[in-house]
């Protein structure tokens, strides 16, 4: 069944004679509407323009359906007129957020945040985050840094390393440093989300610690609530830390992280770097 996306779509790639400028007029970003239109030409099992040299053109079914679209389009706009003139909602801005971000962070932004575009956030890994991205089902993430990835446009926002997080009670928990050795007899917990698991693993392995795991879970907050009830540490990023956990740097464990707004690559033209949202979670 054809949407009045579809036609609207298909329109405006016939009134702008691009994809690029019909994306822009239209606020998507361009893999969206090509995607959009190929799923148009499936439906209707036609191919409906052709590429050529500087231009896009039209093929027979195209032409054919100029003029339904056309009046499609008029139908839909006496029915707007004819329904009152109640303001059309804004689409929501949406924010991907990156699984191992602090809930506490995240509550923060949100609040802070007061932008005219409602929010819509959805979860991921860095790699589903940038996928989201790529395809423009996202407009912004709240993410990973990756040093020399130029995928993106990006703000950074924080820098931080990873510790051994503790009960506030343990006897390690006043250490300025934590030598490896001293967490052969500890029980741990694995942080599933975690971005550097594999060298967190690596670390203790080639230093002969293998302790034994009460738990392994994707969910850093109940990891964290685990850390704090005494059920065992864990490796986490400094910004993981709350009330009744202790932080303590693992002595030789130097890796870091960089999270900031990963943008999309239609944000520019779209929202620019003034918007609200790119202060919201400022420090």
């Amino acid at each position: 069944m054809l949407s009045r996306t579809q036609i609207r779509q298909f329109l405006a790639v016939v009134d702008t004679g691009s994809f690029t400028r019909a994306a822009h007029s239209l606020n998507l970003a361009q893999p969206s509407l090509s995607a959009g239109i190929a799923e148009l030409e499936r439906q209707l099992g036609a191919q409906l323009f052709v590429r050529e040299r500087r231009r896009i053109g039209m093929t027979a079914a195209g032409n054919a359906l100029l003029p339904l679209a056309r009046s499609i389009e008029r139908d839909f706009h006496k029915v707007e007129s004819s329904i009152g003139s109640e303001p059309v909602p804004l689409r929501p801005l949406r924010l991907g957020v990156l699984e191992s971000v602090s809930s506490d962070w995240l509550e923060r932004g949100v609040a802070r945040y007061g932008g005219k575009e409602p929010l819509e956030l959805s979860e991921g890994n860095e790699r589903e985050l940038q996928s989201a991205l790529s395809n423009g089902t996202i407009d912004l993430a709240l993410s990973l840094i990756v040093p020399g990835d130029r995928r993106h446009d990006t703000k950074l926002l924080i820098e931080e390393g990873y510790c051994l997080a503790l009960p506030a009670s343990h006897r390690l928990a006043g250490a300025d440093r934590i030598d490896a050795a001293d967490v052969a007899g500890e029980t741990m917990i694995a942080r599933r989300s975690c971005e550097v698991l594999a060298e967190t693993s690596r670390f203790f392995t080639e230093r002969g610690v293998r302790p034994r795991f009460a738990m392994r879970s994707p969910h850093d907050d109940r990891v964290m609530q685990m850390v704090r009830a005494g059920l065992g540490v864990t490796v986490a990023p400094r910004s993981l830390e709350r009330p009744g956990i202790a932080m303590v740097p693992l002595d030789g464990f130097d890796a870091t992280r960089r999270i900031g707004l990963v943008f999309g690559p239609h944000w520019a033209a779209q929202y620019g770097p003034e918007h609200d949202i790119c202060h919201a979670f400022g420090p």
